[in-house]
């Protein structure tokens, strides 16, 4: 299914990244200059097919957009074992279960991209998946992280555990604070979804569960900045053992 965007900055990492992916890019035919110049360079580069078109024909394509709509081919799913061969000894991941809210989910893969995930894995039910959403809300970093699809994440979460890779949950019950493992080693964060958090099976999957405490009266993050919290803590402490 061809995936449209209407933003700047994820056009340019798609053309700077993958411009294979972009099979045409309609632009406001009063265009004048400015960044999105940038982009046509880069598009016309790669042999993309540019078409001028009026204002209204993108608005009744993608009401919200920045001059242009660009038509993307489905970013490509890798498989976990082609994550792990690349990830190195010690491999840093990022399991979402059932995150449904495209926001959330591009929010969560900007983080991960800035903390240097080798990979994030997805159940393929129940997941929100790479839509223009997206792809906006992650400004672009959609596109360098590696993404795996599983049918059955608890048993991704079986199979990683056998290959040596530690798997910690986020869940606001968890027993310990979210800085109380040593992230040196090589490690899977686990997130759960919006409403439920993480599920009893995916819970009890994890071998350690962890909790970011609240002071005040909102009794849980949002998922995003739970995201942040672990994540950041990874990159902490391995730059610290460095």
């Amino acid at each position: 299914m061809t995936e449209k965007i209407g933003r700047l900055n994820p056009l340019l990492e798609v053309l700077r990244s993958s411009p294979g992916r972009v099979e045409k890019i309609l632009v406001d035919r009063e265009f004048r200059g400015g960044r999105l110049g940038e982009a046509l360079a880069l598009a016309r580069k790669s042999r993309v097919l540019v078409q001028y078109v009026p204002r209204a024909t993108l608005d009744r394509v993608m009401p919200r957009h920045q001059g242009f709509v660009a038509a993307l081919a489905p970013k490509a799913y890798e498989s976990v074992e082609d994550i792990l061969a690349r990830a190195g000894e010690r491999p840093f991941l990022l399991l979402l279960d059932e995150i449904e809210d495209p926001q959330n989910l591009g929010a969560i893969l900007r983080s991960a991209e800035g903390a240097g995930v080798d990979g994030v894995v997805l159940p393929e039910r129940r997941s929100a998946g790479l839509t223009d959403t997206v792809l906006t809300v992650s400004a672009g970093a959609a596109e360098h992280v590696r993404i795996a699809r599983v049918v059955n994440l608890v048993r991704a979460m079986e199979d990683l555990k056998t290959r040596g890779v530690w798997l910690v949950g986020a869940d606001k019950e968890g027993q310990g604070e979210w800085h109380d493992f040593d992230y040196t080693q090589p490690v899977g964060i686990v997130l759960g979804s919006e409403g439920r958090g993480l599920r009893p099976l995916v819970r009890k999957s994890c071998d350690h569960v962890l909790s970011i405490p609240q002071r005040g009266r909102v009794t849980s993050l949002n998922v995003g900045a739970a995201a942040a919290v672990f994540l950041y803590e990874v990159v902490r402490q391995r730059a610290a053992r460095r």
